[in-house]
């Protein structure tokens, strides 16, 4: 069974149409770059997998939890996904150890000592074991970013999204945090990344969908949608972004 199924999931605010009746099956441990114009609705499925964005209509199955348009088991759903934003979100008065902690006590209701001993291994694993008692101001958007799949890590979660993590950073802190993401994917994370880095959904996808007007226009392998795509509005788009 696919650890995420989602069934006919509708988005509309007012007149204006995010999703339109979108189907997709992700299996465990798959690898799935979603790419296309802004405004496309690419964020917004993001979103509405981990029930920040209502559905109008259909159904999300993660892991056999379901989500529905009343939003019932929603707690559920968020302790298996993680997600990563744009933004860093981290809290600014805390250490970045304590960004780590705290959402495990509070959530997993973990002790203080495991979660403390959960965040320096997430810190190792990110390269930054020795910012643990700085605070989020004192390092760079890379950094923080970095800190930010830590502290998403921390949960355990069994299915991790990324909604255009390098888009807020400069050039040359992209590549740490792709690097990162990568080692995830090489772990067999399952993974929903939206984002406009093609060398690294080259790379790393298994699948890549491209999304327009709401809509899945096409999905397949990265070879075939990048060098032969089948539907001219994805030729269109990559024309514009390769």
């Amino acid at each position: 069974m696919s650890i995420i199924e989602i069934n006919n999931v509708a988005r509309r605010f007012g007149s204006v149409v995010a999703l339109d009746g979108v189907s997709l099956n992700v299996e465990r441990g798959e690898r799935l770059v979603i790419i296309g114009p802004s405004g496309s609705g690419k964020s917004t499925l993001l979103r509405t997998i981990n029930g920040l964005e209502p559905l109008d209509d259909g159904e999300i199955i993660i892991d056999g939890v379901h989500l529905d348009r009343n939003h019932r088991q929603i707690h559920e759903i968020r302790l298996e996904v993680g997600m990563v934003f744009q933004q860093f979100n981290l809290f600014p008065h805390l250490t970045v150890k304590r960004n780590i902690v705290l959402p495990q006590t509070v959530v997993r209701r973990r002790s203080e000592a495991e979660a403390g001993e959960k965040a320096m291994m997430l810190l190792a694993k990110v390269g930054l074991t020795d910012k643990a008692e700085s605070y989020p101001g004192e390092l760079s958007g890379g950094q923080q970013q970095r800190v930010a799949i830590a502290r998403a890590l921390g949960m355990d979660p069994k299915v991790m999204l990324f909604d255009e993590a390098t888009s807020a950073l400069d050039p040359e802190m992209i590549g740490e945090v792709l690097g990162v993401m990568k080692q995830l994917a090489s772990e067999g994370m399952t993974m929903l990344v939206v984002t406009h880095e093609i060398g690294f959904a080259r790379e790393v996808a298994d699948r890549v969908a491209f999304i327009d007007g709401g809509k899945i226009v096409e999905i397949g392998p990265p070879a075939q949608i990048f060098d032969h795509p089948g539907q001219l509005r994805t030729a269109e788009f990559l024309a514009k972004v390769l």
